[in-house]
């Protein structure tokens, strides 16, 4: 690294992740509560499509119509998960996946015929946040206000409808930030790591994972000249892993 001008460079990005782990961090914990991991995986590969969707219709990638794409993708997904959910509550893991799988097939097939489909998907999955700018943090940043207000005055109140909305305009935002992968490292990764600690202790651990995984993993891709999206899911991993190792073992039942 060439020292202050190479992380004013990843500023942007560490900006974007730290707007990501806002909200995602209390979502994911939920996520754990409710059993449905895979929702996030599910939601933002939906959030994708419309991404997907929008370019094939010709929209420009950096316009607001994008957005709108994505949101109104993401938010119809988290509509039928609410209606699957109260439909089949027994299998709705097995619905998620479902759901998940039909986006991602779906996304290629509108992408087979376009020249730089492969890159495209590429970019939505891993994601480019080392190119992120600071014109693209207001809307996420106005989003993580709302969420993270919604989420403290309603709480369990939410209801399964509200909290599928909340969590589908979460992830609207922050898959063009980060892409789907490092979506679900945010949500699930750190809420695994302190899921043995105090309850007092389990959020600021986990906000602490977060931006260490994501602050070592820019650092370390700038200096690797490696792919910051993969590289900080794995720095995410092996933190969540330290954090887990040094806290309270859990207690097994006889």
């Amino acid at each position: 690294m060439n020292g202050v001008s190479d992380l004013m460079i990843i500023l942007p990005a560490f900006l974007a992740g730290l707007l990501v782990l806002a909200t995602h961090i209390p979502l994911g914990a939920q996520v754990l509560r409710r059993g449905i991991v895979f929702i996030d995986l599910a939601i933002a590969q939906i959030a994708a499509l419309g991404v997907i969707v929008a370019g094939t219709a010709g929209l420009d990638p950096s316009g607001a119509m994008v957005q709108v794409a994505a949101g109104t993708a993401a938010v119809l997904g988290a509509v039928l998960l609410t209606w699957t959910e109260k439909r089949w509550p027994d299998v709705q893991e097995a619905q998620i996946g479902v759901m998940f799988i039909l986006a991602a097939t779906a996304g290629l097939l509108l992408v087979a015929h376009n020249p730089h489909g492969g890159e495209h998907m590429q970019e939505l999955l891993a994601g480019q946040i080392l190119w992120v700018s600071y014109g693209q943090l207001l809307m996420p940043a106005a989003g993580a206000v709302l969420i993270l207000a919604a989420l403290r005055l309603f709480g369990a109140r939410l209801g399964r409808l509200g909290f599928y909305l909340v969590f589908a305009l979460a992830v609207t935002a922050s898959v063009q930030l980060v892409g789907v992968y490092l979506v679900f490292a945010s949500l699930i990764v750190p809420s695994l790591a302190v899921r043995h600690y105090p309850e007092r202790r389990k959020l600021p651990l986990a906000y602490l994972t977060g931006v260490g995984g994501y602050a070592i993993g820019l650092v370390a891709s700038v200096v690797l000249d490696l792919p910051s999206g993969a590289l900080i899911v794995w720095c995410l991993a092996l933190l969540a892993m330290a954090v887990y190792s040094a806290g309270p073992k859990p207690v097994r039942a006889a």
